[in-house]
């Protein structure tokens, strides 16, 4: 198992990885078996909230989720916007894990949530980035649902669908973005991503008169190549929060790392389009049983199989072990782990079925309204060079053929933004990352009493 998980045999196969780990079962019973009942009451509380975690996440993971709309970008990323309930509350730093059925039963991969609470009550955003055979063929999967969406019907004609199921979300209570009147924002490649997702929420408190600390935003975004810019389309920084540049100080930097030049300088006229396609459509939304769900029905849940725990074992010991004088300590093993699958499965089980009957009559409750995006086959092409211009020109400055110099960009903070604190967050790989964090940690130990001080935050690149 710890071989597995190490990177190079991770990245170059991740079904090894992933069918390794589920061996944790025969770990856990083997451990039992071999120590005993008391020996493994030392270890029980960890593999209590383990399992506690696992059947909860089960429970959410069998409900499908409806995808409202699933983009293809010509940078090789896919944009999937799900379906979820209204009382489900997140915020713009949490990620999900996605299951896609057509692809795989067992395979659960982990993606930054790109879209604000604020931009909508009954949808959620992710970007994936197409990089291995999973995410190529969920890909595949979109483009050919979009070319037989253009076709005529046939009743005999078998069509593809996305059948997507989320855990999640996860990630930070706290919003920590908003602890900062001046904000960095340090992202690579994909990693604009849950940048996309604070800039949004920014911008709707900034618009909708919400507090809200940032006033000064920088991005510093490093790509390969300018094929990349169409992520930034997927926001409308204009529909968000009109006339924003009077209210909020926004540069964007863009650093092209692998073109000299501007390719429209060069001749090469990219006339890319943007595929959509809704596959599916049954109004079903993620379940708020975990990730930043009720708190109240998650504390019932634990407390209700604790307390099953020890009333199994009670009973346990009262009418068998010590009537029957078991003492056979790998036998005792195996009963302990059995009292304690069971107080979750019976006890917790009770409480996750009253906790869904009560998220769907909520739900029932709940009418649609503005912001509620309409499930629909939608074919959509634009010209995303034109959409990108138009949105984010006159606020962004492009270099090609270099790389972020965070002494000069840090510097030049200091001297127009003043004294206050910087929050820095940096969303990308570790060589960005650690260049980020080399820079931030000279300029806080050689700081005047005039300059500003810049705390590092990193949000997870790989998840």
């Amino acid at each position: 198992m710890w071989v597995t998980s190490l990177p190079p045999v991770r990245k170059w196969n991740f079904e090894l990885f992933f069918y390794t780990h589920q061996l944790y079962v025969v770990f856990v019973l083997g451990l039992a078996l071999h120590v005993g009942d008391f020996i493994f009451s030392m270890a029980a509380g960890g593999i209590f909230l383990f399992v506690l975690d696992r059947f909860l996440r089960f429970c959410q993971s069998r409900r499908t989720v409806d995808i409202i709309l699933a983009k293809t970008l010509p940078c090789g990323t896919v944009e999937l916007v799900l379906s979820k309930p209204g009382n489900l509350r997140y915020n713009a730093l949490s990620f999900v894990f996605l299951q896609i059925r057509e692809l795989s039963w067992l395979q659960w991969h982990p993606f930054s949530v790109s879209s604000s609470p604020l931009d909508g009550k009954y949808h959620l955003s992710i970007l994936i980035k197409v990089l291995g055979e999973w995410t190529g063929r969920l890909r595949g999967s979109i483009m050919d649902i979009s070319e037989l969406a253009e076709q005529p019907a046939s009743p005999s004609q078998h069509r593809p669908k996305i059948t997507a199921s989320v855990e999640g979300p996860y990630g930070h209570e706290g919003p920590y973005h908003l602890m900062y009147e001046n904000l960095i924002l340090v992202a690579g490649g994909i990693g604009i991503s849950p940048f996309l997702a604070i800039l949004s929420d920014i911008l709707h408190r900034v618009h909708e008169e919400r507090p809200c600390l940032p006033r000064n935003i920088l991005i510093v975004w490093a790509v390969k190549r300018s094929n990349e810019f169409p992520l930034l389309s997927t926001m409308d920084l204009e529909s968000v929060c009109p006339y924003f540049y009077d209210k909020l100080n926004l540069e964007i930097s863009i650093y092209v790392t692998r073109e000299s030049n501007p390719p429209l300088e060069e001749g090469d006229i990219h006339n890319v389009t943007v595929t959509s396609v809704c596959p599916m459509s049954k109004g079903c939304g993620m379940s708020g049983l975990v990730g930043t769900g009720d708190s109240i029905w998650s504390g019932l849940y634990v407390i209700s199989s604790t307390v099953g725990f020890v009333i199994l074992l009670v009973i346990l010991y009262r009418f068998y072990i010590n009537p029957y004088s078991i003492s056979t300590w790998w036998y005792k093993g195996l009963l302990f782990c059995g009292c304690m699958l069971a107080s979750v499965v019976i006890f917790g089980g009770l409480v996750v079925g009253l906790w869904h009957l009560w998220e769907k009559k909520i739900s029932a409750r709940e009418e649609y309204d503005e912001n509620r995006l309409k499930p629909g086959t939608v074919q959509h092409h634009e010209d995303t060079a034109n959409l990108f211009q138009k949105n984010h020109t006159s606020i962004t400055t492009i270099q090609y053929g270099s790389r972020p110099d965070f002494k000069e960009i840090f510097g030049s903070i200091s001297e127009h933004w003043g004294y206050a604190d910087v929050g820095v967050i940096i969303c990308g790989p570790p060589t960005l990352e650690c260049s980020v964090a080399r820079e931030i940690r000279s300029r806080n130990l050689k700081r005047e009493s005039h300059h500003p001080i810049f705390h590092f935050h990193s949000h997870s690149f790989d998840l």
